[in-house]
């Protein structure tokens, strides 16, 4: 009887004005190759947050898997990066 833990990303979406990268992780329990159990896991990216002086500092995506950074590298262009700046700064006065 052979245990096997795995995780899978099996849902990657893009959302809205600024970007968002929604990401699910399938966590996969196998017994001997056969399914036994799994559940699930979302969470969400953004571009950035901003420092005190409302500089935006980039979302670290050093622990991502190579296709959720390739995804947000693709979509958080200079203009969306700026325009996400934007809204943190405008959201502050709120």
């Amino acid at each position: 009887m052979a245990l096997t833990e795995s995780t899978e990303y099996d849902k990657i979406e893009v959302v809205g004005l600024y970007k968002a990268v929604q990401v699910r992780k399938k966590n996969v329990i196998k017994k001997d190759g056969v399914e036994i159990a799994s559940n699930f896991e979302r969470y969400v990216l953004q571009a950035g947050t901003l420092d005190a002086s409302d500089n935006l500092v980039d979302t670290d995506l050093s622990a991502e898997p190579t296709e959720v950074s390739a995804i947000c590298t693709a979509v958080w262009t200079t203009d969306i990066k700026a325009a996400w700046k934007a809204k943190l700064i405008a959201d502050k006065s709120i």
